[in-house]
C-alpha cells in the first residue's frame, strides 16, 4: 500500500507537470491573438470590402478585443448607483477561436484580400486556428488526466475501508490489542501520523 500509494503522488505530480507545460503552449500561442486580428481588420480595410463587411469583421475584433458593443452608461449623479451589467465577455480560449474563425470566415469572401504579408493570408491564418484548437483541446485532455490521477491517488490514501489511511489506523489498533497500550511495539508506531485529507 505505501508502494501503492508513493506511485499515485508521483503520477500526479507527473500529470500535473504535463498539464502545466500544455497551459503555458496555450499562452504563448494565443498571445499575439489580439494584436492580429486587428491587424486582419486593418488588412481588410485596404481592400475593395464593403463598408458592411467590414463592419461584420470589426464585430468579431471587438468581441475578440472583449470591447463592449455599446458602452455602459454612466449616471451623471454620483449618488445614483450604476445600472446592473451582465458581462459580455467573451474572452475564453474557445471563444477566442471563435472569433478568429468568424474574421477568416469575412475575409475568405472578400476576392480583392490578398495580403502579401505570410502571417495574414488565409492559408496561415486556417493553419493558426487549427494550431490554437490544438493546443486548447491538449490542455483539456491534460487537465482530465490529472484530474483522473488526483482521483486515483485519494483512492489508494484516503479510501473508506481500503485506503491507506484507513488500514494505518486499524494497524495501530491492532499492534495496541497484541502488546498492549504500553508496550515498546505500540510505542514504535502510535506516533506515526497520518493526516485525513481536508474535504
Amino acid at each position: 500500500m505505501y508502494t501503492a500509494s508513493q506511485a499515485s503522488i508521483a503520477d500526479v505530480v507527473t500529470k500535473n507537470t504535463a498539464y502545466n507545460n500544455k497551459v503555458n503552449e496555450r499562452v504563448l500561442t494565443f498571445k499575439d491573438l489580439k494584436s492580429l486580428s486587428t491587424r486582419l481588420i486593418n488588412a481588410l480595410q485596404t481592400t475593395d470590402a464593403t463598408p458592411e463587411k467590414i463592419a461584420d469583421a470589426k464585430a468579431f475584433n471587438k468581441k475578440m478585443q472583449g470591447i463592449r458593443a455599446k458602452a455602459v452608461e454612466t449616471p451623471a449623479d454620483p449618488s445614483t448607483p450604476s445600472p446592473a451589467t451582465i458581462s459580455t465577455s467573451q474572452q475564453s480560449y474557445d471563444q477566442q477561436i471563435q472569433h478568429l474563425a468568424g474574421i477568416i470566415s469575412v475575409l475568405q469572401t472578400e476576392p480583392s484580400y490578398a495580403p502579401n504579408e505570410n502571417d495574414l493570408k488565409i492559408v496561415t491564418l486556417t493553419a493558426k486556428q487549427a494550431d490554437l484548437t490544438a493546443k486548447n483541446s491538449a490542455v483539456a485532455t491534460a487537465y482530465t488526466n490529472v484530474s483522473n490521477s488526483r482521483i486515483a491517488r485519494d483512492t489508494t490514501i484516503y479510501g473508506t475501508d481500503t485506503g491507506l489511511f484507513d488500514i494505518a489506523a486499524e494497524v495501530k489498533k491492532y499492534v495496541k490489542s497484541v502488546y498492549g497500550s504500553t508496550s515498546p511495539q505500540f510505542a514504535q508506531v502510535k506516533g506515526i501520523e497520518f493526516t485525513k485529507k481536508r474535504k
